[in-house]
């Protein structure tokens, strides 16, 4: 006879309600040291990107996080996983331009967008840069595709006023040109190729969207 059988109900019950919360104990910790273990493995590939601007290998990201290499693949299963996870942790890290109120002067909107767009791009160029060796994989396209989107939406209410001014595909010819302009690889060719300053590379754009926005009003006003 077990020994549930012989003792009375109320302390057989407790002495389930006692084996569960033991096991619910042991999967709670295990879960946490998962966790823990999970968050280092990010927090040292985030690093490491930062100072590289390469994406690191597993074994560097295991030593650098103090995990063992069978660690990182058990979280993560390959090096493409566990670049997008920090691609998306980094993301999350960084805000979106906040878009300008439209019912600023023109020339304050561009010197506030062109800020905010730089000032962004600025915190992410390494991880574009790192993130080159995996430019096909789907997760990485799907995630670009989206930030263009968001900042096509923060340049389109920056400049509302100008656009409605506009037919629909002057409308869409004039955000595909800010877009270019003032894209992430353009500002990676300032910054990176071209070595400017962030004051010289910021200069450089608000030049450049001034000139877009100018031609705008003109085009607009021979349209009329």
């Amino acid at each position: 006879m077990n020994e549930a059988a012989v003792m009375p109900r109320g302390n057989a019950v407790a002495a389930t309600a006692t084996d569960m919360s033991g096991t619910a104990g042991r999967t709670d910790g295990r879960n946490r040291r998962a966790a823990e273990t999970r968050r280092k493995v990010i927090e040292a590939a985030k690093a490491m990107i930062a100072e590289t601007s390469t994406a690191p290998t597993v074994v560097a990201v295991a030593k650098r996080a103090d995990v063992s290499v069978r660690s990182v693949f058990q979280h993560f299963g390959d090096v493409e996983s566990l670049f997008v996870t920090v691609m998306d942790a980094i993301r999350k890290d960084v805000a979106a331009p906040a878009p300008t109120a439209a019912t600023e002067p023109l020339p304050i909107r561009i010197a506030s967008t062109v800020q905010s767009f730089a000032e962004t791009f600025d915190k992410i160029v390494p991880l574009r840069v790192a993130a080159g060796q995996f430019v096909d994989h789907p997760a990485l396209i799907e995630r670009g595709q989206a930030s263009k989107r968001e900042l096509r939406a923060a340049i389109s209410q920056a400049f509302a006023p100008e656009f409605e001014s506009l037919d629909e595909q002057a409308r869409e010819e004039l955000a595909d040109a800010i877009g270019a302009a003032l894209s992430l690889d353009a500002w990676i060719v300032l910054r990176r190729r071209d070595g400017l300053s962030f004051e010289r590379a910021t200069a450089v754009w608000r030049r450049t969207l001034s000139a877009l926005m100018g031609y705008n009003q003109v085009a607009a006003a021979a349209a009329e």
